[in-house]
């Protein structure tokens, strides 16, 4: 039975959704959007902090499970504007190390509150591998 997962530290759900749900040892994470826990509103700046803010958010969701985003093993990145692709990557390699999750990046028309990047992703809970 799949168990919902939610955090105060992160954006509560803007929607009919759990933050996260956790099943058969894995975490799937809802989207998160760059709204900061404590204010409700949208970070303001350029890219690089707003992905910084959508990484700590699911961050916090992963700490509500007892789990780690270094270990996602898939993530599913959303943007507004595919030229901000090397912005994406350098946040990643920031975050994570060898082996890298499995990714997209894809462009869309529009995303939630007017945000510019979304991820959303698959995280392994417990020892990894």
């Amino acid at each position: 039975m799949p168990v919902p997962v939610e955090s105060s530290s992160a954006p509560q759900a803007i929607g009919a959704y759990s933050q996260g749900m956790m099943h058969g040892g894995l975490l799937y994470l809802s989207g998160q959007i760059p709204l900061d826990p404590r204010t409700g509103q949208m970070v303001e700046g350029d890219i690089a902090l707003q992905i910084r803010q959508v990484l700590d958010n699911l961050q916090a969701v992963c700490n509500a499970a007892g789990g780690r985003l270094q270990d996602a093993i898939k993530l599913q990145v959303y943007l507004t504007d595919l030229g901000h692709f090397a912005q994406v990557n350098q946040a990643m390699e920031a975050e994570f190390s060898i082996p890298y999750p499995a990714r997209a990046v894809v462009q869309v028309a529009a995303l939630p509150r007017g945000a510019q990047v979304e991820i959303d992703g698959i995280v392994a809970l417990g020892k990894a591998g």
